[in-house]
């Protein structure tokens, strides 16, 4: 029983522990002295002229979600795939569902032109 909320003790530890050093490491690393140089933009070493703020259309945040949803969906299909000879056949339908309900969210949004890029 203390062995599992050791586990548990020792994750919490580290998922503290990760950000707080990457924070104190920033605090560490940022240049002392501040100047407009190495506060400015940066930008292929030109001034911008005029409004530099561009609208992206919608559809480029809606096509990178889709893209992540797909990916992530592929990482939990992967290890069903491996152990496809090993599971029972309740696991294997249960894939096979998932599988039809992914193939159907790729029609919708193929047939709603989601993956159209412009």
């Amino acid at each position: 029983m203390q062995n599992e909320w050791l586990y548990i003790g020792l994750f919490l530890i580290v998922g503290v522990a990760l950000p707080a050093a990457s924070l104190i490491m920033a605090a560490i690393i940022t240049p002392k002295k501040s100047n407009p140089i190495k506060n400015s933009t940066y930008e292929c070493g030109m001034e911008t002229v005029g409004d530099s703020w561009v609208q992206f259309k919608a559809q480029y945040y809606i096509f990178g979600l889709v893209f992540l949803i797909f990916d992530v969906e592929t990482v939990f299909l992967f290890p069903w795939a491996v152990t496809l000879n090993k599971l029972p056949l309740f696991a294997v339908i249960e894939g096979i569902v998932f599988i039809l309900i992914l193939l159907a969210g790729f029609t919708y949004i193929w047939r709603k032109d989601a993956l159209e890029w412009a």
